[in-house]
């Protein structure tokens, strides 16, 4: 997973948006003074921050791969930030609680991940992640298939990813089988964005990334462009604003004693 997929300026601009879903996650976690806390995927850490707030004893630890994102983490006694790659994560003892949101739909290997992570946990540990379930919505199929087109598809082509997540489903159906009681479900957010291009202005944030970093800057500016046209086609400005459908896949799983 590369350093580069974020743009903290950018995530930051629909903070209130990315973090509601981490707020619903939190909520299905039921652990009991955790002694040990980590944020894999953290960002730049203020939502690690409201962990050590819901578990005013716990250590709490926030993993991520993006250098800038960690330059970004607030500081606090019980609070540590580390740059690494979720990947590579070993913690130095027992995890009470992992979370990771909206990190695993960039990691291929995800699934064989999730059952290490579940070796880390304590006994009567949690494992909490949500991953987007909107691939087959507009602002992925759009990138996609300009992608593919003729004009981008040597620089870009090899950047589409289809499906890279799974349904809630397949994940109960894994962690049960690792011997966790597991709650699965899925949420689709209606996401009201403010101003003009405003779908674009989301997804330049993370989902574009890849493209940009690969581009000349001429060549990201017609990209950019082209995929601004049809964004804006597929999500029409209302006065109002531009409605955002959004699902999102969420699974909290308790480790057996």
């Amino acid at each position: 997973m590369g350093s580069d997929i974020w743009d903290p300026a950018v995530y930051r601009a629909y903070a209130d948006e990315r973090s509601r879903p981490f707020r619903d996650l939190l909520a299905r976690v039921a652990a009991r003074n955790p002694a040990y806390v980590v944020d894999l995927g953290c960002g730049t850490g203020e939502l690690t921050a409201e962990l050590a707030g819901r578990w005013p004893t716990a250590t709490v630890h926030g993993v991520d791969s993006s250098a800038s994102m960690i330059e970004k983490a607030p500081g606090g006694e019980r609070l540590g930030f580390e740059v690494a790659d979720v990947r590579d994560w070993r913690p130095s003892r027992p995890v009470d609680v992992i979370v990771s949101n909206a990190v695993l739909q960039w990691v291929p290997e995800h699934r064989e991940l999730l059952a290490r992570w579940v070796t880390h946990l304590t006994p009567d540990g949690w494992l909490a992640f949500q991953v987007p379930g909107n691939f087959d919505a507009p602002s992925h199929t759009v990138i996609r298939g300009l992608c593919r087109t003729p004009a981008w598809r040597d620089e870009l082509g090899d950047l589409v990813r289809d499906a890279p997540v799974g349904e809630p489903v397949e994940y109960l159906e894994l962690l049960a089988g690792l011997g966790c009681a597991v709650d699965a479900w899925e949420t689709t957010y209606i996401h009201v964005l403010p101003g003009a291009d405003a779908v674009l202005g989301w997804v330049r944030g993370t989902a574009l990334r890849p493209m940009f970093n690969r581009l000349s800057p001429d060549r990201h500016a017609a990209f950019l462009a082209e995929c601004g046209r049809l964004l804006a086609e597929a999500y029409p400005r209302r006065p109002y604003g531009t409605a955002f459908p959004f699902r999102r896949i969420f699974v909290v799983a308790r480790k057996k004693e």
